[in-house]
This record gives structure tokens, sequence and C-alpha cells, in this order.
């Protein structure tokens, strides 16, 4: 077994010193805690092996010096580009220069120090937040009949977001915050996308044969749901074909996988195909039939939820960043698109955040600079408050501890365990899920197993986030000198 072992959420020792043309730079902090410029991993290897920095965080990892003062250095400060997203945010350091060519001509570069990929939660939040309505409207039904229902009348404030979607800007924010804190950043670029959620919604209907139109949901006002699904389907069940049977109404995609209650989202099923599906996906209940799949699939469309989640969350996530107290320049989408082709750069988020803001690649800027790994950060939470575990009526059923913390350490803190002997001897570096014992669950490297408290010692405390680093996208970086002139948008 080697000496020292990660896993797949917490990096080894040497992941963090990876060196690199393209490794991730390492965040530099002065003597009294300010940020300097960042450094490559081989010079932090050095500052720490001369004993000139201490280790100030592991993930992302930090380094701060111990004989060099904000006033003895030169700052020329860094960028912090934001490209939000539903499920996931990326985020991106670069520092942009003038540099010489080989034809003697100057241009801006843009390099690539830090790249980010933001996981969020907001799903899980909404599905716990209808896990809690459903609980309370099932003991209500049960042992308040007799109380007539009451109207949704209480006011919202004005600017009030769902939680899962506050939870979006906060966990963007906090982020940036932190970057803010471990690194000179002098100006903040977010893109700011908007859907047009009406021209997104369309429903495909026609003869039966193949030959239809497209038209916008507002087309089926005033018609029966179930009778334009008849004339449809031709009066027939999606799955098997039975006709002259009773059929339901079904949705394609189950709402408890987060299927919507969209036209484009529901069929007819007789009964028995009904009850059979259930939940079930429905790649994995027609397997059997790929022809039929394939007529089933070809009328759903898109979801609709992330596309209203970017228009609900765009604006306040812009305010937000200005309480950074940095400059914030929104940018559209269509920008971003077209610096990003125009690198030649592939799709994805941290890469969509290196293209954001103002590129001048007609005059030959480039990004020349693309970091190889991406750190990604899991919005994990930080526990639950809720003081008894339910069952599947929402009755209490356990009792849960209110102490979070036993023998020093709390679930989710980064740790490393010397195991002196037996199955797992060796070095770990993991997170732990504590117990009131003192035998504390660690996870590494894909396994678990419990290790005695008097083995553990902290890395970095829990902080509702976890870490991990995955390769970036393939692409391919074009040289200062070998950009063509194209056209900008109009």
């Amino acid at each position: 077994m080697p000496a020292e072992t990660g896993n797949g959420d917490v990096p080894t020792r040497a992941a963090p010193y990876g060196g690199g043309t393209d490794a991730n730079r390492v965040f530099v902090l002065a003597r009294g805690g300010q940020p300097l410029m960042p450094c490559h991993p081989a010079r932090a290897r050095e500052l720490l092996t001369r004993g000139r920095a201490v280790v100030a965080r592991q993930m992302p990892f930090t380094i701060r010096l111990r004989d060099r003062a904000l006033e003895a250095s030169e700052v020329d400060g860094v960028q912090l580009r934001v490209d939000p997203g539903s499920k996931g945010t990326g985020i991106a350091l670069t520092e942009e220069r003038r540099q010489a060519g080989t034809d003697g001509e100057t241009r801006t570069v843009r390099r690539g120090l830090v790249s980010i990929e933001l996981r969020h939660r907001g799903e899980k939040i909404r599905d716990c937040l209808l896990r809690r309505a459903g609980y309370r409207r099932r003991r209500r039904s049960a042992n308040l009949r007799y109380r007539a229902p009451r109207s949704l009348n209480r006011a919202k404030r004005a600017g009030r977001l769902a939680p899962s979607l506050r939870h979006r800007v906060d966990t963007t924010l906090s982020v940036a915050s932190r970057l803010c804190r471990y690194a000179p950043v002098t100006e903040i670029h977010v893109e700011r996308v908007a859907f047009d959620t009406r021209a997104m919604d369309t429903t495909r209907y026609g003869d039966g044969h193949g030959s239809g139109l497209e038209c916008t949901r507002e087309s089926l006002i005033g018609a029966e749901i179930r009778a334009y699904l008849l004339a449809t389907h031709g009066r027939a069940c999606a799955y098997c074909g039975a006709s002259g049977v009773r059929l339901n109404i079904d949705h394609i995609r189950p709402r408890g996988r987060g299927g919507s209650s969209r036209v484009s989202n529901l069929t007819l099923a007789c009964v028995t195909c009904n009850q059979t599906k259930g939940v079930r996906p429905v790649e994995e209940f027609l397997a059997h039939d790929p022809a039929r799949l394939a007529t089933v699939l070809e009328q759903l469309k898109a979801p609709l939820s992330d596309a209203a989640a970017m228009n609900a969350t765009r604006r306040q996530l812009g305010e937000d960043l200005g309480s950074l107290q940095k400059p914030v320049r929104a940018w559209s989408g269509a920008r971003t698109r077209w610096n990003r082709v125009a690198m030649g750069l592939a799709k994805s988020h941290t890469l969509d955040a290196l293209a954001v803001g103002h590129l001048d690649h007609e005059n030959g800027a480039a990004i020349v600079r693309v970091p190889a790994q991406v750190i990604v950060v899991t919005a994990t939470g930080r526990g639950s408050y809720a003081r008894t575990t339910p069952d599947r009526f929402g009755f209490p059923r356990l009792r849960r501890s209110r102490i979070k913390r036993h023998f020093g350490y709390g679930t989710g803190d980064l740790v490393r365990a010397v195991v002196p002997g037996g199955r797992w001897a060796g070095v770990w570096t993991g997170r732990v899920s504590v117990r009131a014992n003192g035998q504390h669950r660690l996870t590494a490297s894909g396994v678990r197993f419990d290790v005695s408290h008097r083995n553990l010692r902290m890395l970095q405390r829990a902080d509702g986030y976890g870490y991990g680093l995955r390769p970036e996208a393939p692409h391919e970086t074009p040289s200062l000198n070998s950009l063509e002139s194209r056209r900008g948008p109009s």
C-alpha cells in the first residue's frame, strides 16, 4: 500500500503541489493574511521546503508567507469570471497582460490561473421541501378533517427567491467571496444570460401520420388536455399500442424523477402499463422495444426548470456580487460563446468562464493558458436541523443527537489518519463521519472503515463543501500569433 493515499473527494498530498505548465496556481497570502499573486506549484513547494511559508488551507491549496509583507510585494491583480448555471457554475481566475508576439506586435493575452466548478444542491433542497410539504399535508388531512382549507394569502417580500434558487445565489457568492480573500481580485465579470421560455415551450401536433406543425402552448388554451392527447395518440396506449381500453394520463418522465406536467411530458397509457411503469425511467420500461421508445422520446422536450432558475437568479446574482466591493461587469451569453468558439475551446462551464468578458481576438488577443485540472466544489450542506427522523408518513421515528462534535471532530472534517496496523495500515487522507464512541468512519480512496480518533489529525474543518479534482475538457489552446481575424457579433 502506498505511503500516501487519497480519495476521489480530497486530493492526496502530491495533488496540490502537482507541477506542469497547465497546473492550477497556488494561492499565496502575505504575512498579515493579505492576498498576493498566485504562484506556480513548484514555487510553492520550494517556499514550503525552505520554511518560508506554511500551509494555510488544503483546498483550495493556499500558503502563507512568513517573511514577506504586502508592502514588499508587487501585486498586479487578477480577474474573477463567473459563468452561472442551474446545476453548476463555472468560476475562473485570470490575468491579462500585454505581450509581444513573434511579429513584433503587442497583443493582450489572457491566462487562466485557477478553474473551479461549483455544483449546486438546489434540486435536493427542492425535493426536501416537497417531502416536508407532503408530510404536513398528510397530517392535516388525517387529523384536522373538520378544518376548512385556508387560502395561501401570506404576502411575500419583493425580490424573494425560493430556497432552492436562493441557494444557487448564496453558494456562488460564498465561493466568490473566498476567492477574493485568497487572491487580489480587482474586478468581477459575470455572464448575465436570459432564456426565452415561451419560444422554448413548443408542442408538436398533427394528424398522427408524421405531419404536423409547431405551436406554442397558448394554442391549447380552451382545449381539454385529455381530448388533445386522445387526438394526437390515436386513442391508443403509447407503451403497448392497446386500443379500446381505459386509458390514463401518464408522465413520461415521472414527477418523482424531476418530470414536469407540461403537455410534451404527458402521454396515454393503459391501466396495466401505467401501474407497471410506476416511477421507472421510460428508457428502462421500454428497453425491449427500441422503436416504440424512440417514438415516445421524440415527443419529449427539454425541461424549462433550468431556464426558469437562470432567469429568476441572474439579476439577484449580479446585485449580490456587488457587495464584495469590486467592480462588477455583466456580459451576454452570445459574447461568451463567440469568444469560446474563436479560441477553439470545448463547451464546459469552466471554459465558458474563461471566455466571459471582452476579448479582442480580432486584433490578436487570445486565451493562451487553460488549467489542465478543475477544482470541483460540491455544496454538501452543514447537516440537518431536524431533531427527529421521520417515517414514511412524516411522524417522528428516531431522535437525533444534538451534539455535533465528538473528540474535537465533526462530520465532514478533512483529516489525515495514520493507521499503525491491521487491514487498513498506512496513511490515509479523507473525510470523517463522527461517532460518540470515538471510532469515526473514514472515507478515503473509495473505501470506508473505522478508525480511532487518536489516530487522526485535523487538516481542514468542514465548511459545507466537498472538494475534488477532475481533468478539463479536451481543447486546443491557440497560440498568440495563430489566430485568424474573425467578424465580431453585430
